[in-house]
């Protein structure tokens, strides 16, 4: 009971859009937050931050790959800054990072999980899933990553799993390669320590995303059943 009233609360507070899902598109039916990823040729000048926004701005990748990166903060779903071309700032109007990126806010997804990356908790979110698609060019695709900055040096580590983004009229889940981080901790590239978001207070988890002339992701948070 108390699990259900958190996330009811969660979304009401989100400002979330209530729409029926499409017949055929994949995605669940109900209430939910949407995000649009958008990409663009030219960089965008205005600041972006302040409003209720629903979008971010990332480079286009029209000629070849472009990477831009979406900081990520725990809290209400909100986007702080849209503007990936430019120095990241939070909701709270303070410096996000060392790298030009967008700041997207988020509750955490993962609560008490081991670092074991095949135990059976990651598969059950406790608050969200995130259903994603990708629409516009026929030619243009995207590759998405979540990764942690450490916020001693900038370094940055990228999970071993992306997602690969394409134009496609179906909704796919996509929710724990977009909320946990799976590391390699030796020579072998294959993951052997799952991390959530927001699990470690040294690092600033982002999402890299590498385009190469997808002109629009869309992405639904739904409430985890």
């Amino acid at each position: 009971m108390r699990r259900g009233l958190f996330v009811m609360v969660t979304f009401a507070l989100a400002a979330l859009v209530a729409l029926p899902a499409v017949a055929g598109n994949g995605a669940p039916s109900g209430s939910h937050y949407s995000l649009n990823i958008i990409g663009v040729e030219h960089p965008k000048t205005q600041d972006m931050t302040g409003s209720e926004r629903h979008t971010i701005f990332v480079g286009l990748g029209k000629t070849g790959t472009v990477t831009s990166y979406i900081y990520l903060r725990q809290g209400a779903f909100k986007v702080c800054d849209g503007n990936a071309f430019d120095t990241a700032w939070s909701c709270q109007g303070t410096q996000v990072g060392t790298r030009n990126g967008a700041v997207f806010q988020l509750p955490s997804n993962y609560s008490g999980c081991p670092s074991d990356p095949d135990d059976p908790c990651w598969d059950a979110p406790t608050t969200y899933e995130i259903w994603l698609r990708g629409l516009g060019s026929p030619s243009g695709s995207a590759e998405m990553t979540t990764c942690r900055e450490a916020k001693s040096d900038g370094s940055l580590e990228c999970s071993t799993e992306t997602v690969d983004i394409y134009r496609d009229t179906k909704f796919r889940n996509e929710t724990k390669k977009l909320t946990t981080v799976c590391l390699s901790t030796d020579a072998d590239p294959a993951c052997e320590v799952r991390e959530g978001i927001f699990a470690n207070n040294l690092y600033e988890y982002l999402w890299e995303y590498a385009n190469s002339g997808l002109r629009l992701a869309q992405l639904r948070f739904y409430p985890a059943i």
